[in-house]
């Protein structure tokens, strides 16, 4: 069974770090990881910096500009990656933008992350329709999980369908906004996740966008199985550097 399986089948909340490769020091990767695990994370979303990053915030564009300007590739991240599974057990997950995987080349992409221990994939710019006429075939023949988006404006015909041909989890992106965006739900947005446990998918949830505190995390995780933090950590080891990983961590749970 796929880690990202395994996890979900856990009777918890799940807490998910975004991190970008290659910040703030291209050589930081491998310690990020296993300083995460270490502090008792559940899944890490290693994020693969690109020059336009659509749904990133501010916080997470600048990490993606430094990572680049610090000589982060595709190639040099799975070099990084080789012998994670000798220290890490936890879930890893890679997210990114399509173009960097097609230039790279979908299946060889895959590949690598059968050959290094990547469970699963988020691709925002990837329309679901596309991925599953396209690509699903190559996914599964490398064991790869394809972690799909919804937002609030996503129609439930499309959730469904989006459902339908998940075999992970679900990213429930909390607003219309970027990455980074917010400091707490209103109603608006404890509606959404209320309406969305409501229609009884079968794919769990995981909140991500505008999670930054214990506060936050305990309301995006009140109706769905998990929430992902990224600028708010990304801010964390920009002030404090990678060695007090754990202190941040603690303030979430």
């Amino acid at each position: 069974m796929n880690r990202i399986n395994q996890k979900l089948a856990e009777d918890k909340k799940l807490l998910s770090i975004y991190f970008t490769a290659g910040y703030p020091n291209v050589d930081d990767t491998v310690s990020i990881i296993e300083n995460l695990e270490k502090s008792g994370v559940d899944m890490i979303e290693i994020g693969l910096p690109f020059s336009d990053p659509l749904a990133d915030g501010p916080t997470i564009q600048a990490s993606s500009t430094q990572a680049l300007k610090n000589g982060m590739t595709s190639e040099l991240l799975f070099e990084q990656l080789k012998d994670i599974r000798k220290s890490v057990n936890i879930p890893l997950i890679i997210m990114g933008y399509f173009n960097p995987m097609f230039q790279y080349g979908i299946e060889a992409f895959c590949k690598k992350c059968e050959e290094v221990g990547i469970d699963g994939l988020i691709i925002p710019d990837l329309p679901v329709d596309v991925y599953h006429s396209d690509y699903k075939s190559i996914f599964e023949k490398y064991g790869l999980i394809n972690v799909l988006l919804i937002t609030p404006q996503t129609p439930e015909e499309r959730i469904r369908y989006i459902d339908s041909v998940s075999n992970g989890f679900i990213y429930m992106v909390s607003s219309a906004s970027v990455t980074g965006g917010n400091s707490g739900f209103g109603d608006e947005q404890t509606n959404y996740f209320k309406r969305i446990a409501d229609m009884k998918l079968s794919t769990p949830q995981i909140v991500g966008f505008g999670i930054s505190n214990n506060e936050t995390f305990t309301q995006a995780t009140q109706y769905g199985k998990g929430a992902i933090i990224g600028s708010a950590f990304i801010k964390y080891i920009s002030n404090n550097g990678i060695n007090s990983i754990d202190s941040f961590i603690t303030s979430i749970r």
